[in-house]
């Protein structure tokens, strides 16, 4: 088995071939604990969960990091106002990042560190940094700015120019007391000094006076810390490409260090075309999606929409995933009736090329999810014509065959993650058969007002999406028809 997956530095899909060989190293931006988690800040936990499932699958030994931000510029600002304690606040969050990571069945990280806890780190990289000629203090404010200029290859992961450039920070991170002590407005913060009015437990000592880390250079440290100087893949919303991996490969390959080989990013969660995010105010929180569906029909929707393109929420998402939800889960059950219930032990046994072929090459094709399922599709209806011909052994074949091919993106029925839904998630006759019409119905001709604009992309994902829920389309002179796969 040979995993390929896109490099969003280079914009190819390259192999992948480990640092160190049987071992994968995985660095996650995780959360910045500052608010309640929404779907979109579960896309990337969800994504790579699926990545790790199937390495580990392959019998790769797979250390797996995601961090926590728990210290930053709008944590300060939101307890602040809200007269809570920065650490309170920050680990009220962590707490529900944790349990909707649960919720969703997405496995534990190796190591999950936080910023807080790495300080000593971080003031070593800063130093090695300032040593190296890639970083300079400013003695009046005791700040510590990273030097832009001395990286050469500064820009080379979003693949711009440093002259095009205004700035080098989040717009969230600007403000005129750090801005004051930059020689050039496009170097970036490594280490704040401390300010009129914040806490003073939000406030170390280093060798430049009080302060605390920049946003950046916690990632640099940590993977660091628990990956070594170089790692295979670093991966993030394709939000974090600029500026902060840019600013992380920066101080990393300023500090001497490989850091990351592979750079996989995931596309956001969109509602009408723009990115979910709580100032446009169309958040979507976990408790609040899981109150009329089961999480595994959360988890269908976040999981088999390949993890390069973006996912269109609606109020067409949920019904449509949990109709292919009750697909498979259906059959799972029934065949666990008929043929009895192949163990779990067994179910995660089964190696890549025991596996069905076309499956597994779909997921070593930079994880094409939509192929699986295709996949895993074909053996749902050779399980049912099994079930009506009353053919157990091959009953258990396919039982198997699908629950192992679901596993591997987290959604076995009969896991213990969702066991208490086996068999649950859409209804089930005439009413079924009329809500799956009319969301189908309600796609297609979303479909053909993308490609009659002529956007070929959107038309595309829309399509995928129905593959994913086991819908296929075909384009005829009289325009599109649909079929269950």
């Amino acid at each position: 088995m040979t995993v390929h997956l896109y490099d969003s530095k280079t914009a190819r899909v390259q192999s992948l071939d480990p640092v160190t060989p049987g071992h994968v190293g995985i660095y996650l931006c995780g959360a910045t604990v500052q608010g309640s988690p929404h779907v979109g800040h579960l896309r990337s936990a969800v994504a790579f969960d699926a990545l790790i499932r199937w390495l580990r699958r392959a019998g790769l030994d797979v250390t797996y990091i995601r961090n926590v931000t728990d210290i930053d510029d709008k944590i300060l600002a939101k307890s602040a106002q809200a007269g809570r304690p920065w650490w309170a606040w920050a680990y009220r969050f962590e707490r529900e990042f944790t349990d909707a990571y649960r919720i969703l069945g997405v496995l534990p990280p190796t190591y999950e560190p936080r910023a807080t806890g790495h300080i000593p780190d971080q003031i070593a990289l800063v130093r090695r940094l300032i040593d190296r000629g890639h970083a300079y203090a400013d003695p009046a404010s005791g700040s510590v700015y990273f030097d832009v200029h001395s990286q050469p290859d500064y820009g080379s992961l979003t693949r711009q120019r440093l002259a095009d450039m205004r700035t080098t920070e989040d717009d969230a991170q600007i403000d005129a007391a750090v801005e004051a002590g930059k020689r050039d407005p496009r170097d970036f913060a490594l280490w704040k000094a401390a300010k009129p009015g914040e806490p003073e437990t939000a406030q170390w000592d280093s060798p430049w006076g009080r302060g605390r880390p920049g946003w950046h250079l916690e990632c640099s440290a940590m993977s660091r810390r628990y990956l070594g100087e170089e790692f295979d893949i670093h991966g993030g919303g394709i939000d974090l490409r600029f500026p902060h991996h840019e600013n992380e490969q920066a101080q990393s390959h300023g500090a001497g260090w490989g850091f990351a080989r592979l750079w996989v990013h995931n596309a956001w969660v969109t509602t009408k075309g723009e990115k979910m995010s709580k100032s446009l105010g169309n958040v979507l929180s976990i408790e609040a999606l899981t109150r009329d569906f089961p999480p595994a029909v959360l988890r269908w929707a976040l999981s088999t929409v390949h993890h390069r393109s973006a996912i269109e929420w609606g109020p067409e998402t949920l019904p449509a995933a949990a109709l292919a939800w009750e697909r498979f889960s259906g059959f799972v059950g029934r065949a666990i009736d008929v043929a009895g219930e192949v163990p779990l032990e067994e179910v995660r046994a089964l190696a890549p090329d025991e596996l069905p072929e076309a499956f597994s090459a779909a997921m070593d094709d930079d994880l094409n999810v939509a192929g699986a399922l295709a996949a895993a599709h074909e053996h749902l209806r050779a399980g049912n014509t099994a079930l009506s011909e009353g053919d157990a052994p091959a009953v258990r074949r396919e039982q198997l065959l699908v629950r192992s091919m679901l596993d591997i993106l987290g959604l076995d029925p009969a896991s213990p993650q969702w066991r208490d839904t086996l068999g649950a998630g859409a209804g089930s006759g005439g009413a079924e058969h009329e809500a799956l019409e009319a969301l189908v119905r309600a796609v297609v001709e979303e479909r053909a007002q993308a490609r009659a604009a002529k956007d070929w992309a959107r038309a595309d994902a829309l399509r995928d999406r129905l593959a994913a829920s086991g819908i296929v389309l075909e384009d005829g002179r009289g325009g599109a028809t649909w079929r269950l796969a």
